[in-house]
């Protein structure tokens, strides 16, 4: 059922299809994140003529409410969303990674404390694989503990904690119907990405994601574990990036082999006012745009850049209209789906390494250093 087949290559850039029960999902591809079951300001509609065709939601805020048994109750995360295509599930770890003044680690789980209401909790990976079941996506994470990455002493010992729990991930997941992706950690070290991209790939895991990565490492770094750890990675099965999601990181992530991403900062920077466009981000609170009749990128052919110009959307920001966050956040993820269906048709017709440099240049300027998975804290995503 979750057969992975690479359809062309070029260099080591990937256009593949990986085969669900909700669809077959033509990589490489960007989710939207929908932490609490939806993509905030945006219908399952809307996401559809986006050309979405994967979203990721949240083990930990679902458990916390309104609680896995609930949503299974309800038939499983895409009937109670109404979401007819994949969905994909992280573990909780690195929610629980976030929680660092509330959690306490051991070898067996994690114990925490809950951000909504202070009531202790505690995931395994035993606990992590059973309320994935019940979420019922089509991609599930094996629990994994993901560390600072300029602790280089505790990137070990997580690493090491992340395989013998990988291994107990696989021993319960019981569900044909979901596949259960490993995930390697292993900070910024080589030798240690290196170990773990080839226990986790010894593993019957139908995908490898890899985790640990846009957590507080420089771009060079994390463009340095990518080549580390590809080389190290079977042919045969997709390749999720955890977390990642400027333009620039997508391009670069592509070119060095990664089949899916995610990440919140497009509906994140809609909501604080900011749009990705080929002229760099743009803040359309800046009162230069008030009388601006152009569309926010004249290169974009989104609903809201056909529709609306700067001057309006600025204003439904100074006014505090709720619209503000939504066409923004139509305009940022049509962005990031259509750059990576670009890159995915350059890969089909052997034209990409001839267009990437024409890419970067013309998204650099979007992203800022230190953006990246922290941008989910589930303390702070208003």
């Amino acid at each position: 059922m979750f057969e992975y087949d690479l359809l062309a290559t070029q260099g080591n850039a990937r256009a593949g299809l990986f085969h669900t029960p909700h669809g077959d999902l033509l990589t490489p591809v960007f989710a939207p994140v929908g932490t609490q079951a939806t993509v905030k300001t945006l219908t399952p509609a809307q996401l559809d003529e986006l050309g979405a065709t994967l979203v990721l939601s949240n083990t930990y805020h679902l458990y916390l409410r309104p609680g896995d048994e609930l949503v299974r109750q309800m038939g499983g995360l895409h009937e109670f969303m109404q979401w007819p295509h994949p969905m994909l599930t992280d573990s909780g770890g690195y929610q629980v990674f976030s929680l660092a003044q509330t959690r306490k680690i051991d070898d067996d789980g994690v114990t925490f404390k809950s951000h909504v209401d202070g009531s202790t909790h505690r995931f395994t990976p035993e606990r992590s694989i059973a309320i994935q079941e019940n979420l019922g996506a089509d991609i599930i994470m094996a629990f994994d503990e993901c560390s600072n990455p300029n602790d280089h002493a505790y990137s070990r010992i997580a690493m090491e904690r992340t395989h013998r729990w990988a291994e107990r991930s696989l021993s319960v997941h019981t569900r044909q119907d979901q596949a259960l992706f490993g995930i390697i950690q292993g900070g910024v070290l080589p030798e240690l990405r290196t170990a773990s991209a080839r226990f986790i790939a010894s593993l019957p895991f139908p995908g490898i994601a890899i985790g640990g990565l846009s957590v507080g490492e420089t771009k060079d770094e994390m463009h340095n574990m990518l080549d580390v750890v590809i080389q190290s990675l079977p042919a045969d099965k997709p390749r999720y990036l955890m977390g990642v999601g400027t333009p620039e990181d997508l391009i670069d992530g592509i070119t060095r082999g990664v089949d899916i991403f995610d990440c919140v900062l497009p509906t994140r920077l809609a909501r604080h006012n900011a749009a990705f466009t080929s002229e760099g981000r743009l803040n359309l609170m800046n009162a230069s745009y008030a009388r601006d009749p152009r569309p926010i990128d004249g290169t974009c052919r989104c609903y809201t850049c056909l529709t609306f110009s700067r001057a309006y959307l600025r204003h439904l920001i100074v006014s505090k209209e709720l619209l503000a966050g939504t066409l923004l956040s139509i305009h940022n993820l049509h962005a990031l789906i259509q750059l990576v269906n670009d890159i995915r048709a350059s890969i089909l017709e052997g034209t990409l390494e001839a267009k990437v440099p024409g890419w970067l240049r013309a998204w650099q300027g979007n992203a800022e250093r230190g953006e990246g998975r922290h941008l989910d804290d589930p303390r702070s995503d208003p």
